[in-house]
């Protein structure tokens, strides 16, 4: 067993594109890391140069204690899954599986006995003697990853091995890799642009946005505390909803104000914030969850509620998307266009500045509205997520 430890990599390519840029992280014995972000950001070519297939400008990276800068990818002791079956066509399931360990020389029983263990535990016993073409899906990509276990290796490293698999399935081989590598106990370095994938899956995940690790943590630490708006839009699903909001205190209450309607913001979490004070009668970004927003009828306190004008409603069964339009102005910054990048679709449509802004609400079905209609949505200001305008950082819990 070993770890992981990526030090200070940098990597530059000889156009003078930087890719990665001071990426540091470690992966323990046993645990399963992700690399989330979006296309080009630098994710794979993380994984790369671990594995060997990119030299690393600058920085160290080490596999089980053993820097490994200068080792080719045979003497690293790590195995690859990549996002293409690579099967042999004309080989049985046990041969594909087997293969690495025939051109390693490995006597036949050990072969033999290797490849039934990993037959086993990936379900492919049945399978031995089947040819690739007469494989599904998940099944081919079950035995890429054989050939991969029968190695044995230090450490897994997986490129977006699912995005080749219809939805279904990937859901369902989402819980059997994790299965497998929990079982395995071998520290796995996966790469994913899905951000669902990344956070079912890993025990950590490490968000990268144009080379640069923003935050890596837990997935409900990244999803409840995150450090940005690159972050906070593009973890969850739908996106957060992001406004521009003026924070006020007034009679000694702290509110953010969101158009003209006043959100107060309850005592403990003011007093959680301190940093909150250097940010009075200034405008903020202002985050919202679709799940924090809730329809309420007549008799309601005004205080903490949005009108909202419904444009269209998704029915998914178990609950109701509820896209709607608020008065309200989208933060015009470099940093919410960056979120935008990556970020669901209400993030990137709202554009700099609209005073009518689009949001997402996710509500019971039994929730009765109608497109067209106006309605009031009252936003849980305990679970608001507020950042500073220009630099796009979470405004954090100390001064």
């Amino acid at each position: 067993m070993a770890t992981i430890e990526i030090l200070s990599v940098t990597k530059v390519y000889p156009n003078r594109t930087q890719a990665v840029t001071d990426l540091s992280l470690d992966v323990a014995d046993g645990e399963f890391m992700v690399l989330v972000g979006p296309s080009g950001c630098g994710k794979t070519t993380a994984l790369r140069m671990v594995a060997g297939l990119e030299e690393i400008t600058s920085g160290t990276i080490r596999i089980g204690g053993r820097v490994v800068n200068d080792l080719s990818p045979k003497e690293r002791d790590v195995a690859m899954v990549f996002q293409s079956y690579a099967l042999y066509p004309h080989m049985t399931v046990a041969e594909n599986i087997g293969f690495s360990l025939r051109l390693r020389h490995v006597v036949r029983t050990e072969v033999d006995r290797r490849v039934g263990e990993a037959a086993d535990i990936l379900g492919l016993r049945d399978l031995l003697a089947v040819k690739p073409a007469n494989l599904s899906g998940g099944q081919r990509q079950r035995v890429a990853m054989g050939r991969a276990l029968v190695r044995e290796p230090a450490a897994f490293l997986m490129d977006e091995p699912l995005s080749n698999l219809d939805a279904k399935l990937r859901v369902q081989m989402r819980a059997e890799v994790s299965r497998i590598q929990r079982r395995l106990g071998v520290a796995t370095l996966y790469v994913t642009h899905d951000q669902t994938e990344a956070m079912t899956m890993g025990d950590r995940v490490a968000v990268i946005s144009k080379g640069l690790l923003q935050q890596c943590e837990a997935p409900q630490v990244l999803y409840d505390h995150p450090t940005n708006l690159f972050v906070a839009s593009f973890i969850g699903s739908p996106a957060m909803n992001l406004y521009e909001g003026r924070l006020e205190r007034d009679d000694g209450r702290t509110r953010i104000v969101i158009g003209s309607q006043p959100i107060h913001i309850p005592p403990p979490q003011v007093a959680a914030r301190p940093g909150l004070d250097r940010y009075l009668d200034r405008t903020v970004v202002v985050g919202i969850r679709p799940e924090h927003l809730h329809v309420v009828r007549g008799g309601e306190a005004s205080d903490g509620v949005l009108q909202a004008e419904i444009d269209l409603l998704e029915s998914l069964g178990a609950e109701v998307m509820v896209h709607f339009r608020i008065e309200a102005r989208v933060a015009r910054t470099e940093a919410v266009a960056a979120a935008a990048e990556g970020a669901d679709s209400v993030v990137a449509l709202n554009g700099g500045g609209a005073r009518r802004a689009l949001g997402v609400a996710r509500v019971s079905p039994r929730v009765a509205v109608r497109v067209g209609e106006t309605v009031p949505l009252a936003v849980d200001a305990e679970s608001l997520h507020l950042f500073d305008l220009d630099t796009g950082a979470a405004i954090a819990d100390s001064a």
